[in-house]
């Protein structure tokens, strides 16, 4: 597959153009309900299925397949990463109104890392072909734990990283609009939404490890590697304010996901005995997926939308009038206007 570095380029301009689309939409901290998140939610679904008929039409129907397997494979393991993240705001606390700015930087900074992991795989597999086992067996074992642990859920409250972060930054129990920082008594402080941020980016980072590998199983291209991890991150946000409150129905959903991540590692592990066709890989994934979804909403019918119950990682609220007007900007001079009235703020 040969492809021009204009098009590398267009398509990081074109998903520059898409983020910052969507940071003047939400540039306010307001509540999201459902049915924005439904219309965002097919807003991104479209890009990335155009992307996949113009890479179809483009470079012909073999790398189309490729690039809708990935996509599918990384748009499906990314539900379980929107129930983590429902989780950790429920941890926290975390008013509905910032959860976006939070979600926004996170998937900022996931493309980033998938960006780099994505460079590093190719990397490997161009040097060491051998690596792809390796890859292989790494996908057939987390399927088989996650698998065995589809019934756990994570603890935010228990986090290491989080001890580790309230040891070494100073860090308040008060939300100060969708501040990540502020100066109080000359003092500069993390609020809950920087541990939150943090958190929500080690989660990709881990689940990151997964879906690579996974996504190399259906294609070599790193083209259609980062496009199709790309466009099935950039709706996480809008998928996330869809789902969340709908954990408790995809009950079966992570045992499909650890079927789709042995398939795929069973697939890599028999890549020089015998050629799975991309056909085969997108029906097989697609399947799984389906019916993994349609189990769950049958077992679970009638049940209604409930807010995500978790253990608090601590004691938190919003910061009150008076608590607003007594911090500082952390960089600059306070500014005689519109600095107290926090909750729709977005400085830092």
């Amino acid at each position: 597959m040969s492809v021009p570095l204009w098009a590398w380029f267009a398509v990081l301009g074109v998903i520059l153009v898409m983020l910052m689309a969507d940071l003047v939409a939400h540039r306010r901290a307001h509540v999201i309900g459902v049915r924005e998140a439904a219309v965002w939610s097919i807003v991104w679904v479209a890009f990335g299925v155009a992307f996949g008929v113009l890479v179809w039409s483009w470079w012909g129907a073999e790398f189309g397949q490729q690039y809708f397997a990935g996509y599918l494979i990384e748009k499906s393991l990314a539900v379980d990463n929107v129930f983590v993240w429902a989780i950790i705001f429920a941890a926290f606390s975390v008013p509905r109104e910032y959860q976006h700015r939070v979600l926004f930087l996170g998937v900022l900074g996931a493309l980033v890392f998938r960006g780099i992991f994505i460079a590093a795989g190719a990397a490997l597999i161009e040097n060491f072909a051998w690596i792809l086992y390796v890859f292989a067996a790494f996908l057939i074992y987390t399927g088989w734990r996650m698998f065995r642990s589809r019934n756990d859920h994570i603890h935010p409250e228990r986090s290491r990283v989080l001890k580790v972060f309230r040891r070494f930054v100073p860090m308040t129990d008060t939300y100060h609009g969708q501040r990540f920082l502020v100066r109080k008594a000359g003092v500069v402080v993390a609020t809950p939404l920087l541990a939150v941020l943090v958190l929500v980016e080690l989660t990709d980072i881990v689940f990151a490890v997964d879906s690579i590998p996974a996504i190399f199983a259906v294609t070599s291209e790193p083209f259609l590697v980062f496009t199709a991890n790309a466009f099935a991150i950039l709706g996480l946000r809008a998928m996330y304010f869809l789902l969340a409150d709908l954990i408790h129905r995809f009950v079966y959903l992570k045992v499909g996901l650890s079927f789709v991540l042995i398939w795929v590692g069973v697939k890599m592990l028999l890549l020089d005995v015998v050629k799975i066709p991309t056909t085969v890989s997108l029906a097989v994934v697609a399947t799984i997926i389906a019916v993994s979804i349609v189990a769950s909403l049958r077992a679970t019918r009638g049940q209604g939308r409930q807010a995500v119950q978790t253990a608090a990682a601590g004691s938190f609220r919003i910061a009150t009038d008076e608590e607003l007007a007594a911090v500082e900007p952390v960089f600059g001079r306070r500014r005689r206007e519109g600095y107290t009235s926090g909750r729709g703020s977005t400085d830092t």
